[in-house]
């Protein structure tokens, strides 16, 4: 069984995408109606921007989609197959996840683009810059890391952003708790703990602002059956229900993004082969480390799909 997975916030860099859009017409058509949608000139910014303006979650979100999206539209064209014949099961890291239901037909291309551009801004204006922060703790698992957030929380909100993988946690929060919970990982045998150059703390209770907005626009869009099963951020199983996926779209604001159990899930369902679609080779590299016995796949460049042209 073949699993297509997405990247999430990180993997932005300038000149994402534009590879793909000068080599292939379906590449280049999904940047342009993303484009369209939005209704300002996207891609210059992605490909010419600055690292500041292409790292704005409002220009990452959409952009780190539309990647996605073009290199599966590539795939699919190259490979001659449609999306239940190239994978069994979908999913995508936080932002990750719109972009697998976009390539599941549960919505629109357009109306992808328009959701993460406000999923960027409302995310952005939850927390004034400077209150938040969020932090990679390496070398440390995920018990160990709730313990650590329990004993910070009167120095503010401190949550688990990310369950990444084994020794891999990212915690989002009140900057004073963050830097306090790193302070005590120190002591708990963490092998590196560090503040990650975020424009604000995702993934935590500090988002419910933003919550509260996404809830009121992914009710007004109305949300089709995918053409294969997504797996959740915040459920780490597999969703075939309009209504679950839309529920679960809006609890990823402020929910935890459980990848290492979505990984763990998938090894048990019998997944032999992981696809990254998009940006960079993140979520593979963390496969290759968990998973035995798995097959990977990264498709971002033209040369990429060289040996299946």
């Amino acid at each position: 069984m073949n699993f297509i997975v997405f990247p999430g916030q990180g993997s932005q860099k300038i000149g994402m995408g534009k590879k793909l859009a000068d080599n292939f017409t379906v590449a280049r058509d999904v940047f342009e109606e993303v484009n369209d949608a939005l209704n300002f000139n996207l891609t210059k910014i992605i490909w010419e921007g600055s690292d500041s303006e292409v790292s704005l979650t409002s220009n990452a979100q959409p952009a780190l989609m539309a990647c996605g999206v073009a290199a599966f539209r590539v795939l699919s064209k190259i490979r001659n197959k449609n999306i239940t014949q190239l994978a069994d099961f979908t999913c995508g890291h936080s932002l990750g996840e719109y972009t697998a239901m976009t390539v599941s037909e549960v919505f629109p291309l357009k109306d992808c683009a328009i959701l993460l551009r406000l999923r960027g801004e409302a995310m952005q204006k939850a927390v004034p810059v400077g209150k938040g922060a969020m932090a990679a703790l390496i070398g440390i698992n995920i018990n160990k890391t709730k313990e650590i957030i329990q004993k910070v929380q009167i120095h503010g909100v401190c949550d688990v952003g990310n369950d990444n993988a084994d020794g891999q946690v990212v915690i989002s929060g009140d900057i004073k708790a963050v830097e306090k919970a790193i302070e005590l990982s120190k002591n708990s045998g963490v092998k590196r703990a560090v503040l990650l150059p975020v424009s604000a703390p995702f993934h935590c209770r500090l988002m419910e602002p933003a919550g509260v907005i996404m809830e009121k626009a992914l009710n007004n869009l109305d949300f089709k059956v995918p053409k294969i099963p997504i797996i959740s951020n915040v459920s780490a199983s597999d969703h075939t229900d309009p209504t679950e996926l839309r529920k679960n779209l809006i609890n990823q604001v402020t929910g935890t993004v459980r990848w290492r159990e979505t990984m763990q899930f998938a090894n048990n369902i019998g997944i032999k082969k992981i696809i990254e679609l998009g940006s960079g080779k993140v979520l593979t590299g963390i496969a290759k480390r968990m998973l035995n016995n798995v097959s990977t796949e990264c498709f971002e460049n033209p040369e990429d799909f060289e040996n299946i042209i």
